[in-house]
């Protein structure tokens, strides 16, 4: 267990996002509740989706927003301004499956360059279903309802509508897997 990383990236998260964006912070925070959760049934990796669940939305920082594609922004914010732990910055990178979304935006060789998908399904598997099951305010929802809120704030053909109806049967495949895994637990 890493909690001093905890202890790190909700200080980096609060600091970039607490006041600037209070919606996204509170969205952030309800991740890495959800993460905490989840984190059972990844053992000694927990602590690391925990940190991840709370930044994964830092690149949203007005400061940090240079590309305006968050998951970008917020990896090169956390490799460059704080060289994080590599395996936290691509999971950052790659959360929710931004690779679609890059494509859509035309920066997808560059994300695919700079922060390859980290090899490790159950892990991305774990953040996909913490954010996609967290709605703006930090509550809980199913993947469906997320997906039709996301569509609905940003319209069906802006890109991340485009790239959000895309990447929904891949966010239901994630979500199902970690449910799966989770009711496969000892209680």
């Amino acid at each position: 267990m890493d909690e001093e990383m905890v202890g790190w990236a909700r200080r980096v998260a609060a600091a970039e996002l607490g006041n600037v964006l209070p919606r996204r912070w509170a969205h952030s925070r309800g991740v890495a509740a959800q993460a905490a959760d989840v984190g059972l049934i990844l053992g000694k990796d927990a602590d690391l989706l925990i940190s991840a669940a709370i930044l994964h939305d830092v690149g949203y920082a007005p400061r940090l927003a240079t590309t305006g594609f968050h998951p970008l922004d917020g990896a090169r914010f956390l490799r460059d301004e704080h060289g994080a732990d590599e395996r936290l910055i691509r999971l950052v990178a790659n959360h929710s499956f931004a690779l679609l979304e890059a494509e859509e935006r035309g920066l997808r060789k560059e994300l695919a360059r700079e922060f390859p998908l980290l090899e490790d399904p159950l892990l991305v598997d774990a953040l996909v279903y913490c954010d996609m099951t967290t709605t703006p305010g930090g509550g809980r929802t199913t993947a469906q309802e997320r997906v039709t809120e996301i569509v609905g704030r940003y319209g069906a053909d802006s890109v991340v509508g485009r790239f959000i109806r895309r990447a929904a049967p891949e966010i239901q495949s994630s979500v199902e897997r970690i449910e799966a895994a989770l009711a496969a637990q000892p209680r």
